[in-house]
């Protein structure tokens, strides 16, 4: 019988996360079939050895280099056999009733291509982790500093969406993909994520290809999980800034070069451009307190 969920697993040197992420899967498991697809990238802190003596039913794929979060996901989606497919980070846990839930909202849902979870902190703090497209209008907003000074109005912070309320159903651009759950269907249709966005913004690249194609992406406030946040980033933030700002710049070539006005299109890579300058800063003088 076909398997009802794969969950897919991105590790790269996070083994005690990764670790209490699997035992959660498996003290809190899906009601209908599964399977786990753990893609390890190389790590050094032993990961993988540890999936596959505490965790034999993992499927691990162990890479010899790391070859970045999109690769990685698409290895473990090409090896999926569910109908469903969880993208899901290995620093998170999931609660009682976390993948029966969503599961049981796409099948109730079937113009949903994708849904989102509600990711709360280990302090039981919401996180932020719903975005609006970084359209032209957003992008601006955001860089001219409108967007923090009217935190509220939805014209101005569409992109970082400050005002958005986590506890009802919302259709929204893109949640983050931490835990972001589709259809095999949704896939055949769009493809896979896009390796041109090794690190940063394949989800998004994916998530906006998944609307073009007329499939509507949900937040789904009683799908919860646990989100430590950032574990792998973290270890390289500088570099990691920089590689933002770079993808968000190749999303603009690809999306919007064909689409915007020859000046509206300049000013936009400017605005990324400068953006990036600014946190490259910023990032360096913080890492230096």
């Amino acid at each position: 019988m076909p398997l009802t969920l794969s969950i897919c697993i991105v590790n790269w040197n996070t083994r005690e996360l990764l670790r209490a992420c699997l035992q959660s899967l498996y003290r809190y498991p899906p009601s209908e079939s599964f399977e786990v697809i753990v893609v390890d990238n190389a790590s050094s802190d032993g990961s993988a050895t540890m999936v596959c003596a505490e965790f034999p039913q993992v499927v691990l794929i162990a890479n010899a280099h790391n070859l970045g979060y999109a690769r990685g996901n698409n290895q473990a989606i090409q090896r999926a056999q569910g109908e469903f497919i969880l993208l899901l980070n290995p620093d998170t846990e999931v609660f009682e009733s976390t993948l029966d839930r969503a599961v049981a909202f796409l099948r109730a849902h079937p113009e949903a291509g994708a849904i989102g979870a509600k990711q709360l902190f280990p302090d039981g703090r919401v996180q932020a982790s719903v975005r609006g497209f970084p359209t032209p209008k957003n992008l601006l907003f955001e860089v001219l500093g409108l967007a923090r000074l009217l935190p509220n109005s939805r014209l101005l912070g569409g992109y970082r969406m400050r005002w958005f309320r986590y506890d009802t159903v919302a259709e929204v651009d893109q949640p983050m993909a931490t835990f972001l759950m589709t259809r095999r269907a949704v896939i055949e249709q769009v493809g896979l994520m896009d390796e041109a966005f090794p690190l940063f913004f394949n989800d998004v690249d994916w998530c906006y290809r998944v609307k073009q194609a007329g499939w509507r992406i949900y937040f789904v406030p009683e799908v919860c999980i646990l989100h430590h946040g950032g574990a792998s980033t973290r270890q390289v933030r500088l570099s990691a800034v920089r590689e933002s700002h770079r993808a968000l710049e190749a999303f603009y070539r690809k999306h919007y070069r064909e689409q915007l006005n020859p000046l509206l299109y300049a000013l936009c890579i400017g605005a990324i451009r400068l953006g990036g300058v600014l946190r490259v800063a910023y990032a360096r003088l913080h890492g230096s307190r």
